[in-house]
C-alpha cells in the first residue's frame, strides 16, 4: 500500500504523476527526451540502460515497465533483457553497450564511481562523448525516478503481461501519455 493517498487502479510512477500534476510535465518531458528524444543511440538501447539501472535499483515496477520497452524495441526482447539483468558481460550486446551499462552501473553505485578506466572502455568501443554523456544522465535520473517509485511504496503489477501492455502504449504515444488518464 502507497505511503500516500494515490489512485488503487494505476501503478509505479503514473500514480505520483497523476497524483502531482506540477511535477508530471518535467519528470515526463525528462523522460521523453532521453528515452525518446534526439540522440545517437536507439531508443532500445536507451530503455535497456533506464530498465538494468532500475534492476540494480530493485525497483520492480521501473525494471519491468522499462523492460519490457526495451524488448519491444530490441532483437532479442524479453529473453535479451533478462540477460543483462543477470550479466550484462555475457550478453549477446555489442561491447559498447556493455561498457555504456558498466558506466550505468557505476553511476548506479554512486555519481563519482565513474572512473577513468569507465571511459577509456567506452571510447575504445566506440563510444562518443554524447553517448556517454547520456548514459550518464539515464542512469542518474532513473536512480532519482526509481527512490521516488519505491519511496512512495507505489504498487507494481505482478503479471508481466501489464508491462508488455504499458510498453505499447509508450512506444507508440511516449512519455507524455503516461501521466494522462486512460
Amino acid at each position: 500500500m502507497a505511503h500516500i493517498e494515490l489512485d488503487d487502479n494505476v501503478p509505479g510512477l503514473p500514480s505520483l504523476l497523476r497524483f502531482r500534476p506540477e511535477t508530471a510535465g518535467p519528470l515526463s518531458a525528462l523522460a521523453e527526451a532521453l528515452l525518446r528524444g534526439p540522440g545517437p543511440l536507439p531508443r532500445g538501447e536507451r530503455e535497456l540502460i533506464a530498465a538494468y539501472v532500475s534492476e540494480l535499483n530493485g525497483c520492480r515496477f521501473c525494471a519491468s515497465s522499462h523492460g519490457a520497452c526495451a524488448a519491444a524495441q530490441l532483437p532479442g526482447g524479453m529473453t535479451l533483457v533478462q540477460q543483462v539483468h543477470a550479466d550484462p558481460g555475457a550478453a549477446p550486446v555489442s561491447g559498447k553497450l556493455k561498457a555504456l551499462l558498466g558506466i550505468a552501473a557505476a553511476v548506479q553505485r554512486g555519481g563519482r564511481e565513474v572512473g577513468d578506466e569507465h571511459i577509456a572502455a567506452a571510447r575504445d568501443a566506440g563510444a562518443t562523448d554524447v553517448e556517454i554523456h547520456d548514459t550518464v544522465l539515464i542512469a542518474a535520473a532513473f536512480c532519482m525516478y526509481n527512490r521516488y517509485v519505491d519511496g512512495l511504496a507505489t504498487s507494481a503489477p505482478e503479471n508481466p503481461a501489464a508491462y508488455a501492455q504499458m510498453a505499447e502504449r509508450l512506444v507508440v504515444d511516449g512519455y507524455g501519455a503516461a501521466a494522462a488518464p486512460r
